[in-house]
């Protein structure tokens, strides 16, 4: 009898994808300033359990999956977007603390004015981004 190819149950570690799926959820998790006891309790299950799905170490329902993009506010979607070709690929991951507390440090500007200026300082300081530039203007004859 030949050798059966492993089952996805004896695989070492979790699945990338969950992972992915599970950090997806601690980043608009801790953006909304939710604890995971808080989204624990808006779900009706155990602070634990959002631990392991945060960690990718428990597989999420489809149900649950809904119940979370409903409690988060955000598409189904949310959870695989820039999910990577290769989901082992670590570098661009999502789950760094920079932009996250940028992003809330920046809607706590409550004067729209001074919420603009800063953007457009970040955006001075970062270099060009190729796809946004704009077409140059056209030389004038005099």
């Amino acid at each position: 009898m030949g050798e059966q190819a492993p089952r996805e149950e004896q695989q070492r570690g979790p699945n990338p994808v969950d992972v992915h799926v599970g950090s997806r959820i601690k980043i608009r998790r801790e953006f909304l300033g939710f604890s995971q006891e808080h989204l624990a309790e808006r779900l009706g299950i155990a602070y634990q359990q959002v631990q392991k799905y945060e960690r990718g170490v428990n597989r999420i329902s489809a149900s649950r999956l809904l119940a979370l993009s409903q409690v988060l506010d955000v598409p189904i979607s949310f959870f695989f977007d820039d999910m990577p070709d290769n989901p082992l690929r670590t570098e661009d991951r999502l789950d760094h603390w920079e932009p996250l507390e940028l992003a809330r440090a920046y809607w706590r500007i409550s004067d729209s004015g001074v919420r603009h200026r800063v953007l457009e300082l970040i955006k001075s300081m970062a270099p060009p981004d190729p796809e946004q530039q704009e077409p140059q203007e056209l030389a004038t004859v005099p």
